[in-house]
C-alpha cells in the first residue's frame, strides 16, 4: 500500500500560561495523499490554524506540541532541527495565509521577496531567480510580471497580492500547500478567481492541498474529502458528497444547516447552531459539542464518544454507537 504524504497521528497541542495549559489540539489524526485537495472546516477556535502551524512547526507564543507525529514524506517532522525545517519551509511545504499584507514585507518589493526564497531553496543565481520570480508572477495571472516584480506590496490591490502570495509558495514547487483561509479577506469575484487559480495550479504541479476554511461552499467546489474540527477534534471525516449529501455528526449537520438557503417565497432562512464554542481553558469531559446539540444524551456529557467506522469515513458521536448497537451490528 502506497504511503500517504502526510499523516497526522494522535496530534496534541496546548498553549501555557499563568492559569495552565490550555489544550487547543487533543488527539488530531489524518492522512493525506499525493495530489489530494482537503477541505478542514469549523467555525473560530476549532483548532484548525493551529493544527496547520503545527505541521510547518510555526506555532506561536507558548504554544508547544505535546503528543503525536507529524510524518511527511515517511520522516517524523517533530525529530527534526530548526534549522532542518527552515530548509523544509517553503522547499518541500509552503503555506499561504489569510492576510497577504502580514506575508510580504513592505520596504522590499514582491519580486525581491520571492526571488529571495528562490536563492535561499534552490541556489540560483541572482539573474535566474529573478527571471523564475517573473515567470512565477505571470503563471499565477499578475499582468506585466516584468514591471510589477520592482513594485511594493503596497502597489498591489488585495487581489493581486494574494496572487504574489500564490506564486512565492509555489515558486519552490512544493509537495505540500497549506493555504489558511486564503480568500477571507477578499470579495466574491476576487475569491473565485483565487481559488480557481489554485485549482489550476494544482492540476500543473500535482501539489497537495489543505485548504483552510470556514466557509463550506468553497469546500464543496474545491476539495475531495473534508476534515470537520471543533473543540481541538475531529468530529467527522468523509468525501464532499459524504459530507454534504449524508452528514453523520450533529455538529455536521448544524454547521450544513446554518448556510443560507431560499424558501418556496425566495427569501432566505438561516438556522443557526444555538451557544457557543467550548471553553478550551476548562476542562472538557465527553463529547465538546454536547452542550450545543440537540441530540444529546448524558453519556455525551460525561464520557468523550469514540469514532464510529463505516466506508472509509468516520464521525465522533455517541448516537452513531446507539444506532450501530440497535441495528445489531
Amino acid at each position: 500500500m502506497k504511503e500517504p504524504l502526510l499523516s497526522l497521528k494522535d496530534l496534541k497541542v496546548s498553549f501555557f500560561n499563568n492559569i495552565g495549559e490550555i489544550k487547543v489540539i487533543r488527539g488530531v489524526s489524518f492522512d493525506l495523499e499525493k495530489g489530494e485537495v482537503l477541505g478542514i472546516v469549523g467555525e473560530s477556535g476549532s483548532g484548525k490554524s493551529v493544527t496547520s502551524m503545527s505541521i510547518i512547526r510555526l506555532l506561536k507564543g507558548t504554544g508547544k506540541i505535546t503528543n503525536g507525529k507529524i510524518i511527511f514524506k515517511g520522516k517524523n517532522l517533530l525529530d527534526r532541527t530548526e534549522k532542518e525545517m527552515m530548509k523544509i519551509r517553503g522547499n518541500d511545504i509552503a503555506m499561504i495565509f489569510q492576510d497577504p499584507m502580514t506575508s510580504l514585507n513592505p520596504v522590499f518589493t514582491v519580486g525581491h521577496q520571492i526571488s529571495d526564497v528562490i536563492r535561499r531553496h534552490q541556489r540560483l543565481g541572482k539573474n535566474e531567480a529573478k527571471n523564475k520570480a517573473v515567470e512565477m508572477l505571470k503563471l499565477v495571472g499578475i499582468p506585466s510580471p516584468e514591471e510589477r516584480y520592482n513594485n511594493y506590496p503596497h502597489e498591489f490591490s488585495g487581489g493581486m497580492r494574494q496572487r504574489a502570495i500564490i506564486a512565492m509558495a509555489l515558486s519552490c514547487q512544493p509537495e505540500l500547500l497549506i493555504a489558511d483561509e486564503p480568500t477571507t479577506a477578499l470579495d466574491v469575484t476576487i475569491q473565485a478567481q483565487i481559488l480557481k487559480l489554485l485549482m489550476n495550479l494544482k492540476k500543473k504541479t500535482d501539489t497537495s492541498i489543505i485548504l483552510i476554511t470556514h466557509d463550506l461552499g468553497v469546500v464543496a467546489n474545491t476539495c475531495s474529502r473534508v476534515i470537520v474540527m471543533y473543540g481541538g477534534l475531529i468530529m467527522e471525516e468523509g468525501t464532499v458528497d459524504d459530507i454534504f449529501y449524508n452528514p453523520m455528526h450533529p455538529y455536521t449537520k448544524g454547521l450544513l444547516q446554518s448556510l443560507p438557503k431560499k424558501s418556496a417565497e425566495g427569501k432566505q432562512r438561516l438556522i443557526p447552531i444555538k451557544g457557543n464554542p467550548p471553553d478550551l481553558s476548562k476542562t472538557i469531559e465527553g463529547c465538546p459539542f454536547s452542550p450545543r446539540c440537540p441530540y444529546v444524551m448524558d453519556v455525551c456529557k460525561k464520557q468523550q464518544p469514540r469514532y464510529y467506522m463505516k466506508n472509509n469515513r468516520r464521525a465522533m458521536c455517541w448516537l452513531l454507537d446507539e444506532g450501530d448497537k440497535n441495528n445489531g451490528e
